[in-house]
C-alpha cells in the first residue's frame, strides 16, 4: 500500500507546488516543528517563520517561509503563505537582503512583542541558511 499523500502550497501569486508523492512533510508550526504522515490526524495549525521540509520520491526540498496556514485532511497537505522560496534557487544576495530586512525590523524600538518573536524567528532560520 502507497505510504505517498498530496501536498499544495498556494500564494497570492499562484499555486506554488503540487505534489502527489509525498511520503513527509516537516513544517514549522507555532507549536513547534511538525512532522506530517500519510493518515496523520487532520489538523490546522500557523506557520511561524522557518523551513518547511519535502520528502518525495523524487528527493529532498526546502522551502522558506514567514507565516502561513497549514491544513491537513484527507490525505491532503494544503498551505497558504505570502512568502516563500525555494531554498535550493535563493542566492546569497536574496538570503543577505532578507536577513538585513528581518535584522532591520527586529531592531525597531517600537515593536510589540508578536513581532519581535516573529522577526527573531527570521533571523535566527535566516542565519542557519548562510
Amino acid at each position: 500500500m502507497s505510504e505517498e499523500f498530496k501536498v499544495e502550497i498556494v500564494n497570492p501569486e499562484k499555486s506554488f507546488l503540487v505534489k502527489e508523492d509525498v511520503s513527509e512533510v516537516v513544517v514549522p508550526a507555532f507549536e513547534g516543528e511538525m512532522g506530517i504522515l500519510k493518515d496523520h490526524i487532520p489538523i490546522i495549525s500557523f506557520l511561524k517563520p522557518g523551513i518547511i521540509k519535502i520528502s518525495s520520491k523524487s528527493g529532498y526540498e526546502n522551502y522558506y517561509v514567514e507565516d502561513g496556514i497549514v491544513e491537513f485532511k484527507n490525505n491532503n497537505l494544503s498551505i497558504l503563505t505570502s512568502t516563500i522560496f525555494n531554498v535550493a534557487d535563493m542566492d546569497k544576495s536574496k538570503q543577505q537582503d532578507l536577513l538585513k530586512q528581518a535584522e532591520e525590523e527586529a531592531n525597531k524600538t517600537e515593536i510589540n512583542d508578536q513581532s519581535k518573536y516573529l522577526a527573531d524567528q527570521k533571523v535566527e532560520v535566516l542565519k542557519t541558511l548562510n
